[in-house]
C-alpha cells in the first residue's frame, strides 16, 4: 500500500489535495466528506500475520476493503506482488480476489439455506472448480478447522465459534495466498475468541498464508500479530512488532494504548535477555573462575563450549574445589536454559529457582544471551521515556 488515501463524498479529490497539503482530517470542512483512510503506507511481507489495529471509526476496515477492491481508491497504489490493484478493471479485480484472496468477516457471512460443505465449497464453485476438486477441497478446509462430520448440518444448528470455522474453512478451501480478516474473531465470547486464535495460529504453522488480520483489540493483536500497524484517525502512526510498540512507543497515542497491556504475556526472553558478557570455557581453571568471580561479585557463570551452551558453575562449587582442576570438574550441565521466545511470564519461577542467569540458546544449543532478575524486574515497567510522555500529555 503506497500513500492511499480513501476518502467519501463529492469532493473527495479536494479533501486530498489539502490532506496532502498538511490539513488534519478534523479540519476538512467540507460538507458531505469523510477522509477514512489518509497516506497509508506499509508492505506486508509473505507469510506473516500482519494486523491492523485501532479503535472504531479509526479506518481500519476501510482499509482492508481496498486492499481487495471492494472500495476503489481515491488516490495512492495497492500492489500485489507487482501488480497495481488500482490499475485494474472491475472484471480482472474480481479475478484477483478469486484467484489469490479470501475474506473472513466479523459475522461469518454463512448462506441459512445451505450446508456446512455446501458453504464452504461455495468459492469453489465460483471459480468453476470442477465438483470432485471441490469435494476434496473441501473436506480437507473442515479436516483443518476441526468439522469434519458435520458437513450436513445448517449453519443454525452450530455455535458461534463453530460458525466462524465454516467462515475460515471456505477461505483455506478457495486456496488463495492470502487472507483478509475483519473483525473475524470480535463477535465471539472470550473462551471461543480464545480458542479461534488458538486455531488461527497452529493453521498459520502449517500453511503459511500471508494474513492481513483486523481488530480493535489490543490483547489480541499482541498475540496474532507478527507486525501490527496502530491507525488513528484513519492514518497510521506506527508500524512494528509487538515488543517495539511496548518499549518504543511511536507517540503519546500508543504509548496511552499500551499502557495496561500484560508485558509479561507479550515480552519474550529475546526481549530483556542481555549479552553473556562474562562467561566461562570448560576449560578454564577453576582458579581464574574464582577470581573473577569475586572480582565482579558474580553467584553464577554461564559456560559455552565452541559457542553451544554447556551449562553453569556456581561460586559456591567453584569455592568448594579450592582452586584445583577446571571448570568441566564442577559443571552443571542440567543448568536452566530458555528459548527466545519464551515469554516473560514463564521466565520469573525459572530465574527464581537458579543459582546463575537463565541461558538463552536457539533451537541448535548456541547460547544466544542470559536473562537475569535484574532485566525480568526492568520488564515490567514501560520505558521511562514513555512513561514521562503520556504523564505530559494527561
Amino acid at each position: 500500500m503506497e500513500n492511499l488515501y480513501k476518502v467519501f463524498g463529492r469532493r473527495a479529490t479536494e479533501a486530498v489535495r489539502r490532506l496532502e497539503s498538511g490539513t488534519d482530517r478534523a479540519e476538512l470542512e467540507l460538507p458531505g466528506v469523510t477522509a477514512a483512510v489518509v497516506d497509508a503506507s506499509f508492505t506486508v511481507e509473505r507469510g506473516e500475520i500482519f494486523v491492523v489495529m485501532g479503535l472504531s471509526g479509526s479506518g481500519k476496515s476501510t482499509l482492508l476493503r481496498t486492499l481487495n477492491g471492494l472500495l476503489p481508491v481515491t488516490s495512492g497504489r495497492v500492489l500485489v506482488d507487482d501488480t497495481d490493484l488500482t490499475g485494474m478493471t472491475p472484471a480482472q479485480v474480481r479475478e484477483l480476489r478469486q484467484q489469490r484472496m479470501s475474506m473472513v468477516f466479523q459475522h461469518f457471512a454463512l448462506f441459512p439455506h445451505r450446508t456446512v460443505e455446501e458453504n464452504v465449497a461455495y468459492g469453489l464453485s465460483v471459480q468453476g472448480t470442477a465438483r470432485e476438486r471441490q469435494r476434496t477441497r473441501t473436506a480437507e478446509a473442515l479436516e483443518l478447522v476441526g468439522l469434519t462430520g458435520w458437513e450436513d448440518r445448517l449453519p443454525g444448528e452450530l455455535s458461534g465459534g463453530m460458525r466462524q470455522r465454516v467462515g475460515l474453512a471456505r477461505a483455506l478451501a478457495a486456496d488463495t495466498e492470502i487472507l483478509l480478516m475483519d473483525e473475524a474473531f470480535s463477535a465471539l465470547d472470550p473462551l471461543i475468541r480464545k480458542e479461534m486464535q488458538d486455531q488461527l495460529l497452529n493453521l498459520q504453522r502449517q500453511l503459511g498464508k500471508t494474513i492481513v488480520f483486523i481488530t480493535h483489540d489490543l490483547n489480541e493483536a499482541m498475540r496474532l500479530g507478527d507486525r501490527i500497524a496502530m491507525m488513528r484517525d484513519g492514518r497510521i502512526v506506527q508500524v512494528a512488532t509487538a515488543t517495539e510498540m511496548l518499549t518504543a512507543p511511536a507517540d503519546e497515542y500508543v504509548a496511552r494504548f499500551v499502557r495496561d497491556v500484560d508485558r509479561t504475556r507479550v515480552l519474550t526472553a529475546s526481549a530483556v535477555m542481555e549479552p553473556a558478557g562474562i562467561s566461562f570455557t570448560p576449560a578454564t581453571t577453576l582458579a581464574e573462575a574464582q577470581e573473577t568471580m569475586r572480582r565482579h561479585e558474580l553467584t553464577g557463570v554461564l559456560v559455552a563450549d565452541g559457542g553451544t551452551f554447556a551449562g553453569a558453575v556456581t561460586r559456591g562449587a567453584v569455592s568448594a574445589a579450592d582452586g584445583a582442576g577446571s571448570v568441566a570438574d564442577v559443571l552443571d550441565r542440567s543448568a536452566a536454559r530458555v528459548t527466545a521466545d519464551t515469554p516473560v511470564a514463564d521466565l520469573f519461577g525459572v530465574s527464581a529457582a537458579a543459582p546463575a542467569p537463565l541461558a538463552v540458546v536457539d533451537g541448535a544449543g548456541a547460547l544466544l544471551g542470559m536473562v537475569t532478575q535484574q532485566s525480568l524486574l526492568r520488564s515490567l515497567s514501560i520505558t521511562e521515556d514513555a512513561e514521562e510522555e503520556v504523564d505530559a500529555h494527561a
